[in-house]
């Protein structure tokens, strides 16, 4: 790839319309084509219709696997389906988007505990019924117990700001059906519940745990800081009012505080404690996502995308970290995104070609091309060592960023990026 050391805060300035349509990727077609059935598919279940609000599961089992784990089974992640709501406004499949977004605003109204503006991190996969939305959960057939998870049951700071982001989307293609106001709630539940003064100042990783007492995360990330960044600035550009203006700015100075200027790079973020992470673990989405949600981003945070190379790039595409383990897909295209947003649309092309290779049978983006990819992250505060990975089955996820790339939709403004 060719270096990317001249100015992208400036190319980023240059920003298409909604109206006006960047070139479209042959892989869009198929993968749109997967979102639509998917959500389709979604609505047969537990007396669901052809119109209303309705979550959709985040993965399918693998080519190895007959069935998922059960903590996976019934599992709508929040980040997927907001993802899948902005992907299918790329596809320009407006009333499937809004069947996903108005799940999202039950998740807001009628959540079975707590009442202040906050979402889960996942839900039941399918039609939302009457009543408090149900969380996934599985039967311990050894504890004779019904289980649920910790971390689906709690509260991410960047999955509220991702679904206010699906809203603030949702608005800008329906100013008049009322996304808005689920947006600012949201918001406005991470500047009561996330804000951390400590410094670097920024906000918090959320809440983790059963209800109704769950566990603050005292950590500060990087992406989440990126994604209310995101929110406030766009609520800011719509609105003007003063109090999302200065969210933005607190937000956009974390991430100034955790940009590495002498190696090009940034920062997971903080620990509990409020030091900084160290340099020898890095995230990919945590080098491209402020190169493609912070406007008029400081020149030097270009060198994150050649940081990324130089670390993560494996053939095809990308590696979460630096192991280099495998091709992460999500996070490729992720990459290809951003290679478009700054001109790099050769570069661009290649890495979404290498992504029709893909493509499973279901449709779907796999997650990963190896069978477990390691990101070296802990899921929740009880996990022991780095217990998350990347599995090689469907994801929508993975899915939702493919059309995202392929279409050139930035999700973090709701604009087309040349």
């Amino acid at each position: 790839m060719r270096s990317v050391r001249l100015a992208l805060a400036a190319v980023m300035g240059a920003i298409l319309s909604p109206a006006q349509a960047a070139e479209r990727h042959a892989l869009a077609g198929p993968l749109c084509s997967a979102l639509a059935e998917t959500v389709e598919a979604s609505a047969a279940g537990r007396g669901g219709g052809r119109s209303g609000p309705l979550f959709v599961a985040s993965y399918r089992p693998g080519p190895s696997e007959t069935e998922l784990p059960p903590p996976l089974r019934q599992s709508a992640f929040t980040y997927d389906n907001a993802l899948a709501a902005i992907a299918l406004i790329a596809c320009g499949d407006l009333h499937r988007a809004r069947r996903i977004g108005d799940a999202l605003v039950a998740a807001l109204e009628r959540d079975r505990t707590f009442h202040d503006g906050r979402v889960r991190n996942a839900y039941r996969a399918g039609p939302v019924e009457e009543g408090a939305l149900a969380l996934p959960g599985w039967w311990d057939a050894e504890k004779k117990i019904w289980a649920e998870d910790p971390y689906q049951d709690g509260t991410a700071t960047g999955n509220v700001a991702w679904a206010a982001l699906a809203l603030l989307n949702l608005d800008g293609a329906i100013p008049e059906a009322g996304y808005r106001i689920g947006a600012r709630r949201m918001l406005a539940w991470i500047t009561a519940n996330a804000t951390d003064r400590r410094d670097p100042a920024g906000f918090s990783g959320g809440v983790d745990g059963f209800d109704p007492s769950q566990t603050a995360l005292r950590w500060k990330s990087t992406e989440h800081n990126l994604d209310v960044h995101a929110v406030a600035a766009w609520l800011h550009r719509l609105e003007g009012k003063p109090e999302n203006a200065r969210t933005a700015a607190l937000a956009a100075d974390f991430l100034r505080a955790v940009f590495d200027a002498d190696r090009g790079m940034f920062r997971l973020g903080t620990t509990p404690e409020g030091a900084f992470q160290g340099t020898e673990h890095v995230a990919l989405d945590t080098q491209l996502w402020p190169l493609l949600g912070v406007a008029g981003a400081p020149a030097a945070w270009t060198r994150a995308l050649d940081f990324a190379e130089r670390r993560l790039g494996v053939p095809g595409g990308f590696d979460f970290n630096e192991d280099r383990d495998g091709l992460w897909i999500e996070g490729t295209a992720q990459a290809a995104l951003t290679l478009r947003a700054s001109g790099q649309q050769d570069d661009a092309k290649r890495l979404l070609d290498g992504l029709m290779g893909q493509i499973s049978p279901s449709g779907f983006l796999f997650a990963s091309s190896v069978e477990r990819l390691t990101t070296g992250i802990a899921i929740g505060p009880a996990s022991v060592g780095a217990d998350f990975f990347y599995f090689r089955r469907p994801h929508l996820g993975a899915t939702a960023w493919g059309v995202l790339a392929a279409t050139g939709r930035n999700p973090f403004t709701g604009k087309v990026v040349e």
